[in-house]
């Protein structure tokens, strides 16, 4: 299928596809194939596509794929950052780099920029479960004694809610933070374009919400919501402990929100509304809208991976 072909849906339609804004792209994965198409210094779009491996048993049973598909979604979402990092700089060298960049290049060379992404992602990690997991349990662990063990829970919820909203409006003031939310903003609104059944052009797709139920962002607030429920009963008799038992049951929480996510992407009802509306505010914060350009990548992209039976595309097909 031609990358200027695709084919059309009927209203209403819901589809796997999804995405993920990367610097200076989009990238999407459709059932067979995934594309990360990317806007080069020069303007020019630079796009690559490749085969998405075949799916193995722990893709396809209910909870556990929630697990195995979030591992699966970060790894290939940090390959593609990666790349895009590269692909979005190609040719902006430093004029007059100092003498400690050219030891660094000279050591570590093409090694350095791979080297800082695994420290980023490793010290984002930390930062993630200092904020959401050490915290608030340490915040409110003060408070032993004076309130009942359920209302601590609660307390420590809405403490991990607002630590979350703050940082994410914290984060969205940033120049390059607001390039890569409105990229974000360019995915949600081709695959709603999508799934009405328009042409993809960038007239249509602008006019389509930025919004999406299927999305990181309601992901990240279901585990939040989730975990409030199932981390009541976990003990607060030590801070280390409640931490470590809030790890072990991190998978679960996962699973769980996964699968609330995967309703709300394949059907649209009270309930679903329900599930999904909480994120959808949430995105107010992490879509940003998007301008032709970045309507363009994230067109290419989904263009690239839409399958040749629109059927293939269909939620649980």
């Amino acid at each position: 299928m031609k990358n200027s072909e695709h084919p059309t849906c009927p209203a209403g339609f819901k589809t796997s596809i999804g995405g993920q804004a990367i610097i200076e792209g989009v990238m999407m994965k459709g059932p067979k194939k995934s594309a990360m198409s990317i806007r080069k210094p020069d303007g020019t779009l630079y796009q690559e596509v490749w085969d998405n491996p075949e799916r193995k048993w722990y893709n396809k049973v209910p909870f556990v794929r929630g697990i195995a598909n979030f591992i699966s979604s970060m790894v290939d979402g940090y390959k593609c950052l990666m790349k895009s990092a590269e692909i979005s700089t190609e040719g902006l060298e430093d004029e007059n780099p100092s003498k400690f960049d050219m030891w660094l290049e000279e050591k570590f060379g093409d090694k350095l920029v791979k080297a800082v992404g695994y420290l980023s992602m490793v010290l984002g990690l930390c930062l993630a479960l200092f904020l959401f997991m050490y915290l608030p349990s340490l915040i409110v662990s003060t408070l032993r004694g004076f309130l009942p063990h359920w209302s601590l829970s609660l307390i420590e919820g809405l403490v991990k809610m607002g630590l979350f909203i703050g940082y994410m409006a914290a984060v969205s003031l940033m120049p390059d933070m607001k390039r890569l939310f409105s990229y974000h903003g360019a995915e949600h609104k081709t695959i709603a374009c999508f799934e009405a059944g328009e042409e993809l052009t960038v007239e249509n797709v602008r006019k389509h919400t930025r919004y999406h139920p299927r999305c990181g962002t309601s992901f990240i607030f279901l585990v939040l919501f989730i975990s409030i429920i199932l981390f009541s009963v976990v003990s607060w008799d030590s801070v280390a402990v409640r931490v470590a038992l809030k790890l072990l049951t991190l998978p679960l929480v996962m699973a769980i929100a996964y699968e609330l996510i995967r309703l709300a992407g394949k059907h649209d009802n009270l309930f679903t509304r329900i599930v999904s509306w909480p994120g959808l505010k949430i995105q107010h914060l992490t879509t940003k809208e998007p301008d032709d350009g970045m309507i363009e990548a994230a067109i290419a992209s989904i263009k690239a991976v839409l399958p040749e039976d629109v059927n293939e595309a269909v939620w649980g097909q």
